[in-house]
């Protein structure tokens, strides 16, 4: 059996953390489809006097963003602590959990519970993909 050298593991890390980021948001753009253009649900959130509609840009552009900050930190984690994976863990379902709280704001019961659950899809995704990508290079050098 082949070593795997450290350049190679290192590349189909990124290759995997690529792979979380692109279906983290393709998942919440098929959520968003199929809530707001299919279903009809007007996904406006309220904040300071303002009305803001959440938009199939603003969705892919969330999703990417919080991908890219979620394994970044995974990344720094892995870095500074032998646990940084399972510390990453608990803090990414620490905030997957508070952000539920942010489409409380919502125009209507419909879309808070629209947005929860594109916010639930897009944290499933995500911790669930990074996880075990990271995983896997821990079990194959241990």
């Amino acid at each position: 059996m082949t070593d795997i050298s450290g350049h190679t593991a290192r590349r189909q890390l990124l290759a995997n953390d690529l792979a979380v980021i692109v279906t983290t948001i393709i998942c919440a753009m098929i959520t968003w489809v199929m809530v707001a253009p299919v279903a009809g649900v007007d996904l406006s959130v309220g904040t300071g006097g303002q009305t803001i509609s959440v938009s199939a840009g603003s969705v892919t552009l969330t999703a990417a963003a919080t991908s890219i900050a979620g394994l970044l930190v995974l990344r720094l984690l892995e870095r500074l602590s032998a646990h940084g994976l399972r510390i990453w863990l608990i803090v990414a379902i620490v905030v997957a959990v508070l952000s539920m709280l942010a489409p409380l704001g919502a125009v209507s019961t419909a879309a808070a519970g629209s947005l929860m659950a594109l916010h639930g899809v897009v944290a499933a995704v995500l911790i669930t993909g990074a996880y075990r990508a990271h995983r896997q290079r821990l079990d194959r050098f241990a």
